[in-house]
């Protein structure tokens, strides 16, 4: 019979933001490209659409479809995101409000 291993498990608790977390220089940036890509990558996976639909709709080559639909949102600058959704006929708003201790500078959020 095993018995069970009751070692403590060490961890250190997130900021929130996982590029912060292990270092990266454009942490912020990073995770909003993240958070972008998302939000295209949901709404294209809900239409149901083939690559060759993507890139026709998105006006980009297959190379840049697989690698949106793969998470490699680094390789997209903000703006080309935004354009991305635009295409896909989603408004962008951009809030500009007070930053409180603890929480991200850059928030995106996804409304209907």
């Amino acid at each position: 019979m095993m018995s069970k291993d009751t070692t403590p498990i060490e961890f250190t608790p997130s900021s929130g933001n996982v590029f912060a977390d292990i270092g990266l220089e454009d942490a912020e940036e990073l995770l909003t490209r993240a958070k972008l890509g998302v939000a295209v990558r949901r709404i294209l996976k809900s239409r149901n659409l083939k690559q060759q639909e993507i890139a026709k709709l998105l006006d980009i080559k297959q190379p840049e479809v697989s690698n949106l639909m793969k998470g490699k949102y680094h390789l997209f600058s903000e703006a080309r995101l935004f354009g991305f959704l635009n295409k896909l006929e989603k408004k962008v708003t951009i809030q500009i409000s007070t930053h409180h201790a603890g929480e991200a500078l850059i928030d995106v959020a996804e409304v209907g």
